[in-house]
């Protein structure tokens, strides 16, 4: 994997919480991250270019010394690539030297130019290697219908597994309920990545126009401050500690995305943390989100400007109709995108 371990949101949801099942089920593992903890605290920080490029380097050593362990594994779980730079070339010697078993997994169209990244880092990733590593691969898992469309190009042992939510002991609004206090303000709220913060952009005339109707707080819980222009505007840093509890504080959970190539392999994360803690939704229909989200059912489906307004608006004034589509949403994230329903399907890449 990319990352440490129980950091980024990507393992984390994908994979990490599953590791009780698969003790459970007699499976011994090893994780091991390209990166250690002391380069991801400053990963997305600016400056400490010496130290990010030793940190890089260490991380090619650190796939060396894993090569000299592969032979005593049954199966090589590989989330999005063996190494951030260049050729797949530790993942062709995995399945065709060592000839072992490997899981490939991804959650994003990650064979694409991602929209944040500069001309000069993406040729560096070698987009193309994904690909290659989808053929070598033993089972390929992906998170959405459009990511299963690409890798089935390639390889048809294709497993959709979705990005799920641990609902019981985590995503757990009545565990976590006593953490949150009583507002005076609504609060309509964002939350994700650096990198997904441009997202937020197409939104920022949409609150503006509600702020001149309505008092409420637009709270955007993130690594990096967007500093955005709106009076109603708060930040607050991302904690893994506080995660839940701050997420909680949120009346309405937004997730504005562009109708493009690269967010159609995005897997509604966002949409489903939200809804998991009970938190009614407004969402672009790009994507899964169409298959998350029942327009006005268990959530709301806002195409342009005029319908962002007005659902918002609808959610802002009416208080029963918060507490039923937040709850509709629990209930589809309980049966279709927890950990508890997918377990079973999540077991079955390693058999």
């Amino acid at each position: 994997m990319p990352y440490p371990l129980d950091e980024a949101p990507s393992q984390r949801f994908r994979f990490e919480q599953y590791f009780e099942a698969l003790r459970n089920h007699n499976f011994d593992y090893e994780v091991c991250s390209f990166i250690d903890l002391k380069i991801w605290t400053i990963l997305y920080t600016e400056g400490f270019a010496l130290r990010k490029v030793f940190g890089i380097v260490h991380g090619f050593l650190r796939r060396l010394k894993v090569l000299t362990r592969v032979n005593k594994s049954d199966y090589i779980f590989i989330h999005r690539e063996a190494t951030p730079l260049g050729p797949p070339l530790f993942e062709m010697l995995i399945a065709k030297l060592w000839r072992k078993r490997i899981i490939y997994d991804f959650d994003d169209s990650i064979w694409l130019k991602d929209p944040s990244e500069s001309s000069v880092l993406s040729r560096l990733k070698w987009k193309n290697k994904v690909r290659y590593i989808c053929k070598w691969s033993h089972k390929i898992s992906v998170g959405n219908k459009y990511l299963t469309e690409y890798a089935s190009k390639y390889n048809q042992n294709v497993i959709l597994n979705p990005t799920t939510i641990d609902t019981e002991g985590y995503h757990n609004p009545i565990l976590n309920a006593s953490g949150t206090k009583k507002k005076h303000k609504l609060v309509i709220g964002w939350t994700g990545t650096h990198s997904t913060l441009p997202y937020l952009k197409s939104l920022i005339p949409v609150l503006r126009k509600l702020e001149l109707n309505y008092s409420f707080t637009f709270l955007v819980i993130a690594n990096r401050n967007p500093q955005i222009d709106l009076k109603s505007f708060e930040f607050m840093e991302w904690d893994k500690e506080s995660e839940i509890g701050d997420l909680m504080k949120i009346d309405i959970g937004l997730m504005p995305l562009s109708d493009d190539i690269w967010s159609l392999g995005k897997c509604g994360f966002k949409a489903l943390q939200f809804m998991a803690l009970k938190i009614p939704v407004c969402i672009s229909p790009v994507g899964v989100n169409n298959e998350i989200v029942n327009d006005s059912v268990n959530g709301f489906l806002c195409r342009n400007g005029e319908e962002w307004y007005t659902k918002i608006e609808q959610l802002l004034r009416d208080t029963k109709l918060r507490r039923l589509l937040g709850e509709a949403g629990r209930r589809t994230v309980v049966s279709r995108y927890s950990v508890k329903s997918n377990e079973t399907n999540f077991l079955n890449l390693f058999y």
